[in-house]
């Protein structure tokens, strides 16, 4: 498949989509606080690499999936502006996705943060 794009133009588009979200999704925004404390915390605590490794994964999987998450809420509102069955499903789907990433991070974050905060108190 040929592409219509130069490749920097191509990062130019996703760097528009990121800001959009940026600007508009106030659960990434969320999301990115959350990230960014829990690396502030990891700086303060000294974490390891592989604990490095597990909180950098999952902060990206939680900002990918919510950035997924707005692409298909966009997509179903496009094609499907009344209220169906199947587009609400496919709505929460997506939103439940983000859901269950955040509960795994928090169950990470609880499981590399907590013995580090207890050894301190």
């Amino acid at each position: 498949m040929e592409t219509k794009h130069s490749l920097l133009k191509s990062f130019g588009f996703a760097f528009e989509g990121l800001k959009a979200e940026v600007i508009k999704g106030r659960n990434f925004r969320i999301q990115i606080a959350a990230g960014v404390l829990a690396s502030i915390l990891g700086v303060i605590l000294k974490l390891s690499a592989e604990e490095w490794l597990d909180l950098v994964i999952i902060i990206t999987l939680v900002l990918v999936l919510e950035l997924v998450n707005t692409s298909i809420e966009a997509l179903v509102d496009l094609v499907s502006p009344e209220i169906q069955e199947k587009a609400k499903l496919a709505k929460d789907v997506a939103a439940a996705t983000v859901l269950v990433a955040s509960v795994g991070s928090v169950a990470i974050g609880v499981l590399v943060f907590l013995p580090k905060l207890l050894a301190i108190f």
